[in-house]
């Protein structure tokens, strides 16, 4: 066995200690065949569009193994209906305030950012962030070969977790503290995401490099860890190995691959990006999440403005402009490039170049081999 094939790796069918979240099927697809595990993040897909996604993995992942992640957050206003009711869109839309709907009006005005055309809709699932929409993600997910379920934002529910064992598939949990780590196993998850506060998207205010070992600590020998935040490299995966961790769980780097399915503008201002051009904000969805540094992150950050919303109002009440900022960021005549933005890790400052996926996996790679052969005195 190679040094870093580690016993997660080989229960899985990997070559490398490598799992990549990315929310373009090409990404994933083309990391599990390079030999690690692409994780398709499922938050923004409609059953429809995740169907077609999965079709096209399934096509293009030549048997490999490959996951998916949903989003399944543990708390939630749910506008009275209760979590075992559905969720009325009218009454979550009705608790959200003037003052909030006045204020990204203002700041879309203040950008010149013009209204989306007639009849055409914001592209985002209002109820996105919600059980309601993700058990039904969940269903799909495992008609498929799929070898691991991933959760973000708190544990996911116990009857979640059984069908997904009856299926053969592994769950994973992220979180950002050993305490969750704990309920994550209580609820019988399988692997525990250590993700620090460097990583793209939700995360805690603790630093890899500290939370990773504290989790391994916690939650024993027998349940496998990986290391999630500021991983892109492969002396980066190496030391996620030192610290414990059977692999690293990368996000950001791929939002830059040649087969990322990022907006050409928006990739452009990744890869313009240096570390200190990120922070951690709730202005994406609610809860913090770090992200690029742009004008709707400062705005939001204001401590003269309204302050963000609770899941799911924050993401119902600015899926009409974020659909606006998409559609005209780059063209003449708005400033809506100002507000362009991306969950992003602080990584992005070495994301550089475009490059293709079986590249980044070549050099991940390589460079892993080389630092524990160093390590070692080989």
């Amino acid at each position: 066995m190679k040094p870093f094939r580690t016993p997660l790796c080989e229960e899985l069918g990997l070559e490398v200690p490598i799992f990549a979240f990315s929310k373009a099927p090409a990404v994933v697809a083309a990391v599990s065949r390079a030999g690690g595990m692409g994780v398709l993040g499922a938050v923004a897909y409609t059953v429809d569009q995740l169907r077609e996604a999965l079709d096209f993995i399934d096509a293009n992942v030549d048997g490999k193994p490959y996951g998916v992640d949903v989003v399944m957050p543990a708390k939630y206003v749910d506008g009275g209906a209760g979590h075992d009711k559905p969720l009325d869109p009218a009454k979550l839309e009705a608790l959200i305030s003037p003052r909030h709907r006045a204020f990204i009006e203002d700041l879309l005005a203040r950008h010149e950012v013009p209204r989306l055309p007639e009849g055409e809709n914001a592209w985002h699932n209002l109820l996105a962030w919600t059980e309601q929409t993700t058990r039904p993600q969940v269903d799909l997910a495992l008609e498929r070969p799929i070898k691991l379920l991933a959760n973000a934002l708190g544990p996911p529910p116990k009857d979640i977790v059984d069908r997904a064992h009856q299926k053969g598939v592994k769950v994973a949990a992220l979180t950002g503290a050993p305490a969750h780590a704990k309920k994550h196993i209580e609820n019988g998850v399988d692997i525990i995401v250590a993700q620090g506060t460097e990583a793209g998207g939700h995360c805690g205010e603790i630093s890899t490099m500290v939370l990773v070992p504290e989790i391994v600590d916690a939650v024993g020998p027998d349940v496998p860890v990986l290391a999630a935040g500021g991983i892109g490299c492969g002396r980066q995966v190496a030391a996620a190995l030192a610290l414990g961790a059977q692999g690293a769980w990368t996000g950001s780097i791929w939002l830059t691959a040649a087969e990322s399915d990022v907006t050409p503008l928006l990739k452009q201002k990744l890869l313009s990006a240096g570390s200190r051009d990120t922070v951690r904000s709730r202005a994406l969805t609610g809860k913090p999440a770090r992200q690029l540094k742009t004008g709707w992150s400062q705005a939001w950050d204001d401590p003269d403005g309204p302050g963000a919303l609770p899941m799911p109002l924050h993401w119902m009440a600015t899926a009409d402009a974020t659909s606006r900022i998409f559609r005209y960021a780059g063209q003449p005549g708005n400033k809506a490039e100002e507000l362009l933005t991306s969950p992003v890790g602080q990584i992005v400052g070495r994301m550089n170049h475009e490059r293709p996926v079986a590249e980044i996996m070549r050099e991940l790679a390589r460079e892993l081999e080389a630092s524990i052969r160093r390590m070692s005195g080989s």
